[in-house]
């Protein structure tokens, strides 16, 4: 089986995250550090879970929860940025860029995955 983007994706993201983690724990910042951690490397891990959901219902449910994740990922990164803690601008535009198309990946797959239902549910 194909590997898909989106699990890709999120696997390089939630890399990233963790060295910027490592960086952020270096510097003294602990508390964001495990937020952004937590939220950032869940965005895959829920991904990889609703890849073998019991059901579509479950696999909708994975991939929301994923989304969930993504937006309070942003939220961290914002919050990171605008407190000082991103020394390169660069870095923080690429992380957000990521971030905000994970976000656009997981709604186009939730709200995709529920139109088929709604489609075959209407048969």
């Amino acid at each position: 089986m194909r590997e898909s983007v989106l699990k890709r994706k999120s696997y390089a993201f939630a890399i990233r995250i963790v060295k910027l983690c490592q960086s952020l724990t270096t510097s003294g910042e602990y508390v964001l550090s495990r937020q952004v951690l937590r939220s950032g490397t869940a965005i895959g891990a829920m991904i990889r879970e609703a890849e073998f959901g019991q059901s579509k219902t479950d696999f909708v449910y994975k991939m929301t929860v994923a989304l969930k994740e993504a937006n309070e990922t942003e939220y961290w990164l914002l919050l990171l940025n605008d407190t000082g803690y991103f020394s390169d601008k660069h870095t923080f535009d690429a992380m957000q860029s990521d971030c905000k198309e994970l976000i656009a990946m997981l709604v186009a797959t939730v709200k995709t995955v529920r139109k088929k239902g709604e489609q075959l549910s209407e048969k």
